[in-house]
């Protein structure tokens, strides 16, 4: 396989994982949103309060998204420790979808329901930029065979003379 070859698998693969991670946040927003709404008007929680429980319903739904579907091929030995970096990087993803939320609100005043939902998208959206990378960096990491073997791929690519097959170098004892 070619450079060009390598790097077009790469990027598909990526474009998977992409899109994989994108309709489990995308059904992970509408349970956010349609949460985050209920508890707005059905109760007298104040607006970052709605947010913050809205958030930790849907950071529920989504591991089980990622971690059943998105990721399901990763790594599974270190579930303890898995749930526990999911945890912290998904509450560092509600600090920063809190903290726009929490702006817009306490620092503009912009508080009527539309306003509150266009800077919880936002600010969903902010987060989820950071979540896609921690998750894949590291909570849900590649298992170590198939990173030796994508190495193993780069290597023989790097080595191949470009009209023929891999030449063994020679033999050191």
């Amino acid at each position: 396989m070619s450079e060009r070859g390598a790097l077009r698998t790469r990027l598909e693969a990526l474009a998977r994982e992409v899109a994989k991670f994108g309709a489990v946040g995308a059904f992970g927003l509408l349970v956010n949103i349609a949460v985050f709404n209920l508890l707005r008007h059905t109760t007298d929680l104040q607006v970052v309060r709605a947010s913050v429980l809205a958030t930790f319903v849907a950071i529920l739904f989504n591991y089980v998204g990622f971690r059943y579907w998105t990721y399901r091929e990763r790594d599974k030995t270190g579930r303890t420790r898995e749930l526990a970096l999911f945890l912290l990087f998904s509450a560092a993803g509600a600090v920063i979808e809190t903290g726009v939320l929490y702006a817009a609100t306490y620092g503009f005043g912009w508080n009527t329901p539309v306003q509150s939902n266009v800077f919880k998208i936002v600010g969903i959206g902010i987060a989820t930029l950071f979540r896609f990378w921690s998750y894949r960096t590291w909570v849900f990491k590649t298992l170590p065979a198939e990173e030796a073997v994508r190495n193993a791929e780069r290597f023989l690519e790097q080595r191949r003379p470009a009209d023929g097959p891999v030449t063994p170098g020679p033999v050191r004892n």
